[in-house]
């Protein structure tokens, strides 16, 4: 599996679900449209994004190219209702469709979600599909019982759909280190790829760096790493774990932006490499709604940095003396 998208940059579609803004139809097309052109071939998605809308121009953009040539992933865990309800203000997706989303990790609904799925994405099959957000930060205390669920039902089917061909891997889609820990060492389930979002980055990753990606290549677990920029402050914005940015890390954004401008390189540039860097990381998914945001993506991708710049970070306590760096892996 890892051949697919290994070291390879990515396009996460979240932002394609009108994340914080109404985004034009034409803008997005060709955000998509600019991924391809640049040749990123790795697009993943979700019903979550926009209750639909992110699958729904992302099947659109990619119905004119071949299916072979591109690999896709989505998630299970909610599914959409003909039914409407107003998005919530001040919501991720204020912006998305009214479409009424449900939250369940049963098996048969896993099958209706990728069932729905296929249709918004105008395909016949999926590569990868992540169980959906089965952690702390969207279940609070009743995380676990979700995934015991999710354990009893979605991984069951993820895991027949896989043996029988139906897809080649499945796994966990989620923002914290604790589900994909717990989920690798179940007996009776065994994701062969996890897509964790913002948590092997320069601003947050030593509980990944101890307790996930060791484990994850003995495993031979391919990591995905979404979110590289920790939802935008690492390339200019202002918002850290999908809202506003902290003081605290505003301030270490400013310390890595000072070390970045003395070695003439950008911060999203180490950003992007430094979580590639790491062997258990076949791809990084940066988010863009913009088509600009791809040249960028694929600039920060080609920077030469120097060693010196790696220097500082560590000798500042900015990244972890056991993670690995480009160039020294």
């Amino acid at each position: 599996m890892k051949h697919l998208i290994e070291g390879r940059l990515g396009f996460g579609t979240a932002p394609l679900g009108n994340m914080y803004r109404n985004i034009p139809e034409e803008e997005a097309m060709a955000t998509v449209e600019a991924a391809w052109n640049h040749g990123i071939r790795y697009f993943d998605t979700a019903p979550f994004y926009g209750a639909g809308l992110a699958e729904l121009r992302l099947g659109k953009a990619l119905s004119k190219h071949n299916r072979d040539e591109y690999v896709l992933s989505t998630k299970v865990g909610r599914y959409m209702l003909d039914e409407e309800e107003k998005p919530s203000d001040g919501g991720l997706f204020a912006h998305g469709r009214n479409n009424k989303v449900v939250t369940d990790y049963s098996g048969d609904a896993a099958l209706r979600s990728i069932e729905q799925s296929l249709e918004r994405l105008k395909t016949d099959r999926l590569d990868f599909v992540y169980v959906h957000d089965i952690a702390q930060d969207f279940h609070g205390d009743d995380w676990l019982s979700k995934f015991e669920e999710a354990r009893k039902g979605a991984f069951r089917e993820l895991t027949r759909l896989r043996e029988e061909g139906v897809i080649q891997s499945w796994g966990l889609g989620v923002n914290r280190v604790e589900p994909i820990e717990i989920a690798m060492e179940l007996e009776e389930a065994n994701p062969d790829v996890s897509l964790m979002a913002g948590r092997y980055t320069l601003l947050d990753h030593d509980k990944a760096l101890q307790r996930v990606l060791p484990n994850a290549v003995e495993k031979n677990v391919s990591i995905v790493a979404g979110g590289p920029y920790n939802s935008g402050v690492l390339a200019g914005g202002s918002h850290f774990e999908y809202q506003e940015a902290p003081e605290e890390m505003i301030s270490r954004v400013e310390k890595i932006k000072s070390i970045a401008e003395r070695n003439n390189i950008s911060v999203k540039a180490a950003a992007l490499q430094f979580t590639l860097a790491h062997p258990a990381i076949a791809a990084a998914i940066p988010g863009a709604s913009r088509p600009e945001r791809i040249e960028e993506d694929q600039a920060a991708l080609e920077t030469i940095i120097p060693a010196e710049f790696w220097q500082d970070m560590r000798e500042q306590n900015l990244i972890s003396p056991e993670a690995p760096v480009p160039g020294n892996k």
